[in-house]
């Protein structure tokens, strides 16, 4: 146990609990961020790292309160030095006249002293690697270093993950030597092919999970259908608009998996204002036409509101019951809608989380659809598709994320794209403007309102920050109401509304009851407000280029001409990105590039995508390999379930629940 490490009392305990450190498997994976090279140097002016042994008892002198200073000199090879360090009293102690030291610090020729930045205990006659770990008030880098070394000595062998013969054709040393040259190297090479290892086990763990859960679900039988593949151009050809190729495309590969005997677990994965619903619609009505019914799950009252009434209007020329249960649905409504569910005379139930109670029961559920899944987590998602014995999964999301890495992280999901914009569109005209422009933006929005239209405004903070000084919603609404003489209605949306709050605002909105609706990023993915043509985002500088597109995806969802404002003093090329872009898949790749996988996160929630020292943009291709060589692992050890590797069958178990 953590506490049982020399050198973790209670405080620390806690202090190291801060850092996410709770037990001693976390203590030895808590990976440097960066290692920084020491060197020996001479003693000439400047910048030198000395290694000498201390001649003279260490005085401390207080200056005053907040500052001391802690004097001696040591002995090198060539003579006597002073040495001067502040504020370290407490070390006086550890210096012992005949001790062996290395000090790191600034040479004064002329005063013969070293004004020291560091002194460490030890000799160092060599280039040394010292790693840098991410601390908390309370407890250093050196701490850290020195429990991580304590826990090694006293824990017990760790679990190697990568199969012995990769650990032999790529050449990585053991795991209990890699994971100490990690925090003790020796020198670069090895170090690098220790962390090597370490990434290449981290990644190989994660593609284990995901490709066996893709095995285990090809293998799951799924709903027999014996209706023709072509039925659902009965629905298409009723439709007052054509459809795109890319839209096209996906109700072909959905209409491909439902006929089939396999059980579907497809994403569909479309940019902003791509038409993914219109997809979903068409799969429903393939459902109903093969004898089913259909489940649709939208993370927001107003968003699963909004699906019903569109999607009511598409099916009205067919006999296909829908119906919407959502939290505000009554009792009684409630009850007739689980009593015609369960005897099968609702084709479709639309719904928001009251869909996941344990007392919606369907007669024949066939297909379940999540809207947005990644605002649900797997545990509700599991609830959602195991409502039907065998029931074909389908998932939207409206976050577009880089192909190679969507077929990577999705992968236990076969994947429809859909980037081309529906027909009738226009493209988005976005500009970017300074504080200093203010008064044309102002007009440039009064101009939209005269002519009968809606306009966002977006900022990052819900009110004024001392620390930030940062546009925020509350002041900016009061701005804008002297701005317009109060003869404006403007909204006012933020995250710490209550939700029906926020869906009262997102509706008088929708209504045109408020003009202006005033913001942070709670605005809602996938609502539709055609009327609304411009978006202005404030301090665009502080949001990554994929939430920028995002939030510019609320306007443009008609054939009107939209304006999208970007306000920021920064001159930085990632906005010009979305100046020159529309493409959310190209914008999210450079995000991506930019940025990193911070915001990649945020497409799946799942606690094995916080990697402890892989990086999915530095190690595509080590992730890639990891990818290839754990599918291989699979289909060589599946059939006798992993007998000679019991770190996997413990896996596999803990994924059953998935399946």
């Amino acid at each position: 146990m953590l506490k049982d490490i020399k050198g973790v009392g209670p405080k620390i305990l806690n202090l190291l609990n801060k850092l996410g450190i709770y037990t001693s498997q976390d203590l030895i994976d808590f990976f440097p961020f960066k290692y920084n090279t020491i060197e020996p140097t001479l003693l000439t002016q400047g910048p030198v790292v000395i290694t000498g042994i201390v001649e003279t008892t260490p005085i401390t002198t207080y200056i005053k309160k907040s500052l001391n200073k802690l004097s001696f000199r040591i002995e090198t090879k060539d003579q006597l030095v002073n040495i001067v360090i502040f504020n370290r009293a407490f070390m006086k102690n550890n210096l012992r006249r005949g001790m062996e030291i290395t000090v790191l610090g600034e040479y004064d020729e002329k005063r013969n002293t070293i004004t020291a930045s560091n002194i460490m205990l030890k000799s160092i006659d060599k280039p040394y690697i010292e790693p840098v770990y991410h601390t908390t008030s309370g407890i250093s880098s050196k701490l850290i270093s020195n429990l991580i070394n304590n826990c090694l000595e006293t824990h017990p062998e760790v679990i190697d993950y990568i199969p012995e013969y990769l650990v032999q054709q790529y050449d990585y040393p053991d795991k209990q030597t890699s994971t100490y040259l990690i925090h003790n190297p020796d020198d670069l090479s090895t170090m690098q092919k220790s962390i090597e290892r370490a990434k290449y086990e981290e990644l190989f763990r994660f593609m284990f999970k995901i490709n066996y859960l893709k095995s285990c679900r090809t293998e799951v039988d799924g709903l027999s259908r014996t209706i023709e593949e072509d039925v659902v151009r009965e629905f298409i050809s009723s439709l007052s608009f054509e459809l795109t190729k890319d839209q096209q495309s996906a109700i072909e590969d959905i209409v491909h998996d439902l006929h089939v005997s396999k059980r579907m677990n497809r994403l569909l994965l479309g940019d902003v204002g791509s038409g993914k619903t219109i997809v979903a619609v068409a799969s429903v009505f393939y459902n109903f036409r093969s004898g089913y019914q259909s489940a649709l799950l939208a993370p927001t009252e107003i968003l699963a509101t909004q699906h019903y009434f569109n999607i009511t209007k598409m099916f009205e020329s067919f006999d296909i019951r829908v119906e919407l249960l959502k939290g505000k649905t009554t009792k009684k409504e409630r009850t007739r809608i689980l009593e015609d569910l369960k005897n099968g005379s609702i084709d479709l139930l639309i719904g928001t989380h009251a869909v996941l109670e344990s007392d919606v029961q369907f007669a024949n559920l066939g297909l379940v659809i999540t809207d947005e899944q990644h605002r649900f987590g797997v545990n509700q998602r599991s609830i959602f598709q195991n409502k039907g014995k065998l029931s074909d999964v389908l998932y939207m999301s409206a976050t577009p994320i880089p192909r190679t890495y969507a077929l990577t992280i999705y992968g236990d999901m076969d994947i429809s794209i859909i980037k081309t914009k529906p027909n009738g569109r226009k493209e988005i005209t976005t500009i970017l403007k300074t504080q200093r422009e203010i008064k044309d933006v102002l007009s440039m929005m009064l101009e939209e309102i005269k002519r009968g239209y809606s306009v966002y405004v977006v900022c990052p903070l819900i009110e004024p920050s001392d620390e930030m000084k940062l546009m925020d919603a509350i002041t900016l609404r009061e701005k804008l109401n002297s701005a317009f003489g109060n003869k404006v209605p403007i909204g006012l949306l933020h995250g710490r509304m209550k939700p029906q709050e926020k869906e009262e605002v997102m509706e008088a909105f929708k209504d045109g009851e408020t003009r202006i609706l005033v913001s942070t990023t709670v605005i809602e993915v996938g609502v539709d407000v055609p009327n609304a043509t411009m978006m202005i985002i404030w301090n665009a500088e502080r949001f990554g280029l994929a939430s920028i597109h995002q939030l510019r995806g609320r306007i443009g969802r008609n054939s009107l001409e939209s304006t999208c404002i970007l306000i920021s003093e920064s001159k930085s090329e990632r906005l010009k990105v979305l100046v020159d872009s529309s493409d959310g898949f190209y914008i999210s790749e450079q995000d991506f590039k930019m940025r990193g996988e911070g915001d990649l996160f945020g497409v799946r929630q799942s606690g094995d995508m916080v990697f402890k020292i892989a990086n999915l943009q530095a190690d595509m291709q080590l992730l890639t390999k990891a990818n290839i060589d754990s599918q291989k692992f699979i289909e060589e050890n599946k059939d006798d379930s992993f007998a000679e590797y019991p770190q996997y069958v413990e896996i596999t178990e803990s994924l059953s629940h998935l399946d």
